[in-house]
Formats: C-alpha cells, structure tokens, sequence
C-alpha cells in the first residue's frame, strides 16, 4: 500500500476539520490556557510524521530536515536560537555501526539538536535553568510491514516535539518566566541518544545551572493502566519533582509500567547521570504500533494530546517561576 498518493487528500481533510476539532477541546481547558488548540498540535504532527519527512531517521537528511522545520517554528514564537553559531541547530558527529552488520568498521555520523532559549526575567532566578526537552528522530525508512516502510514516529516521539513547541508558545506569550528555560529537541535518541550525550557536554548556560529536565516521549495516545485525564512520570518515586508538580495541578502519577524501566530508556537519563533532576512526561500504554510503520497519524488521539499538553502548561509555568529546587530522594539518584 502507497501512502503518498493519498497525502494530498488528508492533508486537505486535516485543514478542513481543523475548525470543527477544536470545539472538542474541553471548556475547562480554555481557562488560562489560550495557546494550545488542536489545529496547533495538527500543525505540527501533520508536518513531523507526515510520508514526506521519511520517518525522520536518526542522523540522516530526513532528521536534519525535521530539525530544519522545528528550528523555523521556534523561530516564528521568537525564541532566542542556542545552538552553533548564532542559530537554532546544534550538530554532533559520532561513530556508529550499521544495523544488521555487527562487524563492519564504525562509519562517522552527524546528528543534529535543536536549541533555543527564553532567558529568565529575574536577577536571581534566571542563573537557574528548566529543560523542556524531546527527541526528534525515528526509525526512518525500514522493513516493510503490510506494504508500508515508512515509520513515521507519530507517538514516538513527533508527539514529545509538538509538546514542547506549544511549551514554547505558552511560555513565550504574557509575562517571562522569572528562571531562563532552554528548549531542546535531540537528534540520534533511537540509536543510542547521541544528540543528548552531545547538548549534556555543550549546553547553552553552564551544566550546572539546570535544576530540573522535563522530557516529553509518546503522549499521542491515552494509557488505559491509568485514570483517564492523566500523564504519567517516569521514576517518579525517585525525586520530589513530581509529587511538586501534582500539587501545583499537573495530572501525574507514577509508571505504571516499572518493569519496562522507561526512566532509563529516554533521554532524561542522560542528563539524570549528571545529577539533574531529570523525568519523562508520557502515556505511552505499550500498544503494539510501537516501532512499526502503523506509529502514524490516524492513531493519535487529538483531543487526549490537546488536554494533555494544556494541562502541563500552568504546572509548568509555576515550575519556571518559583524558587523551588527539586531533589532527589534517598537513593533516587542514577
């Protein structure tokens, strides 16, 4: 089955329905938080997991082009660039192997991260710095699985990107946040998290300075082992982050999947081996469309996206202009 020959036509349906999506967006999530809509989150979906971005493939053009985009959209909500020379783009070269040919030499490879900035309004409080990170490649093009070898990444992690570029929006409009708040979107996370290992050693503000990372991975669809209207945390019971951030309205609760051990599977642990306080934000409910072909748009759930992104926006806005420093628990720390 060819995907492209029917983009066109979705994508006119996708803008057509835009309007009419939005209404199903809950009344109470109107409420102080103007910024996130559905046709937004279309937006940016539609232009990360559409056939034509190839499924982003970890350090290939494709990747660079989704960078591209995500640095343009950064741009247009005048976030400062953060990343090699004046601009959005922050490019790591490293040695990998290819799949599937465990003794061929490692060949050179170019990731590339997307940087920005929002420096904090407050004397004191802008020397401290919030990550609100994801990662934007995927698998790229790949064995063929009921006639389609694209494998979009549309929960896996298009729905992170999105996460974070209405983060961007929500945080860039009315008053600046009182600490500076970096945006990073890695490069290279499905085969091995290289972008992160690379920002973690060229950050934009000194290492030291960033007192909590929120990673956003796969919240395009609800997780049934949670109550509805809710996200879960990733090492949750390791630090008092989350508990402080449900306190302050955010729907958080633990994993419900320890087993599969997802804190040490993003790219929050990399930075967590630094000693930041460092969680993923999902929903990921283990559906079987994970690293397939099928992870496409028709799966995403909009409306639970949508209430999912508006709810963080106020939680996280509390966490950007307080003076609250998360810790670890006992022997929470990696």
């Amino acid at each position: 089955m060819n995907k492209h020959s029917r983009h066109g036509i979705l994508l006119i349906n996708v803008l057509l329905s835009a309007a009419l999506a939005y209404a199903s967006v809950p009344a109470t999530l109107a409420q102080g938080v103007k910024t996130v809509s559905e046709p937004s989150i279309r937006k940016y979906m539609q232009a990360l997991a559409s056939d034509e971005m190839r499924g982003r493939g970890s350090a290939t053009p494709d990747e660079l082009a989704a960078a591209k985009y995500i640095a343009s959209q950064l741009k247009l909500l005048r976030i400062e660039p953060a990343g090699d020379d004046g601009g959005y783009l922050q490019s790591a070269k490293f040695m990998r192997r290819q799949r599937g040919a465990p003794n061929a030499a490692p060949t050179e490879a170019v990731t590339t991260n997307v940087v920005g900035i929002l420096r904090g309004s407050d004397a004191k409080l802008a020397k401290e710095t919030v990550l609100l990170s994801a990662h934007l490649d995927h698998l790229g093009i790949g064995r063929e699985v009921a006639g389609d070898s694209i494998y979009n990444g549309a929960d896996d992690d298009a729905s992170g990107v999105t996460a974070v570029l209405e983060l961007a929006e929500a945080l860039s409009t009315g008053p600046k946040p009182k600490r500076t708040v970096v945006f990073a979107l890695f490069g290279s996370e499905e085969i091995g998290g290289y972008g992160a290992r690379y920002f973690q050693e060229h950050p934009p503000v000194p290492i030291e300075s960033f007192v909590a990372n929120l990673e956003f991975e796969m919240i395009g669809r609800a997780d049934g082992a949670v109550a509805p209207h809710t996200l879960w945390l990733t090492g949750y019971e390791r630090s008092n982050l989350g508990p402080e951030l449900a306190a302050h309205g955010a729907r958080l609760v633990a994993d419900p999947h320890p087993e599969q051990n997802f804190f040490q599977r993003s790219d929050n642990y990399v930075l967590a081996r630094k000693g930041i306080i460092a969680h993923t934000v999902s929903s990921y409910g283990l559906h079987s469309d994970y690293h397939r072909p099928s992870d496409d748009l028709a799966h995403i759930d909009f409306p639970h996206m949508t209430e999912s992104i508006a709810s963080m926006v106020e939680p996280v806005k509390w966490l950007v202009n307080t003076d609250f420093k998360p810790q670890w628990n006992k022997d929470g720390k990696p």
